[in-house]
């Protein structure tokens, strides 16, 4: 009996020994999914950075301001915000004018749901081509301050917000840093034009070719001459 007593007790010890065994296993499969679940989370993708919604235009015009919101008139929307969107990572591409050469100044400023989050100030009738200025403080964060040419577009995408500018319809569709600079005139891009002045440039170098043939047989015919007498 007593034997009985005791192979039951060894084999209940054995177990409970399984059992605490095998707990800190059972335990961790039981982690593992939450543990993974957190990793996840940790891994998810960030929100994306909220989008404009206006753009809103101040200087001295009747009114000066105006807003143009991205629900109510899309394409000029978009057309103002390509005037200045790349401004905010563009590295400076030009010193700053004499303050006589910038003409009227306009103070761009890119809203995200009415609150301020860029502001440029771009001059359309610049000297030399359109000027656009950074400033160093900005709505959303310190930037570096900084002078940049502006879109050649930047006069006409203005004006049909409502500025009143001269008319200048768009002769080069600026990239990023789309200003050259400089002036360019309609008929510059003139075919025609372009055409003619091509062909006055060929008539006068095939003159001047001809002037430096004629001038060299003219010096090989005395130097033969001089040849011929002495000999």
């Amino acid at each position: 009996m007593i034997a009985r007593l005791l192979s039951a007790t060894g084999v209940l010890a054995v177990g409970a020994v399984l059992s605490a065994g095998l707990a800190p296993a059972g335990v961790a499969q039981a982690a593992t999914p939450a543990g993974l679940v957190t990793a996840g989370s940790a891994l998810a993708a960030p929100k994306a950075p909220p989008k404009p919604t206006g753009v809103q235009i101040a200087g001295k015009f009747p009114g000066g301001k105006l807003t143009v919101q991205a629900a109510e008139r899309p394409e000029l929307f978009k057309r103002l915000l390509n005037e200045v969107s790349w401004l905010a990572t563009t590295t400076p591409t030009t010193s700053k004018p004499a303050a006589d050469k910038l003409g009227p100044k306009f103070t761009v400023t890119v809203l995200i749901k009415d609150k301020a989050n860029q502001t440029y100030d771009l001059y359309p009738n610049a000297a030399g081509g359109p000027r656009a200025y950074r400033p160093a403080k900005q709505p959303a964060g310190k930037k570096t301050a900084g002078w940049f040419y502006g879109r050649l577009t930047m006069s006409e995408s203005l004006r049909v917000s409502g500025v009143p500018l001269k008319e200048k319809p768009d002769v080069v569709t600026g990239g990023i840093g789309g200003g050259i600079g400089e002036d360019v005139a309609a008929e510059e891009l003139d075919p025609v034009e372009g055409v003619n002045s091509v062909l006055a440039d060929m008539r006068r170098l095939f003159l001047l070719n001809g002037a430096v043939l004629l001038t060299i047989l003219l010096g090989l015919g005395g130097i033969a001459f001089l040849i011929r007498r002495r000999v």
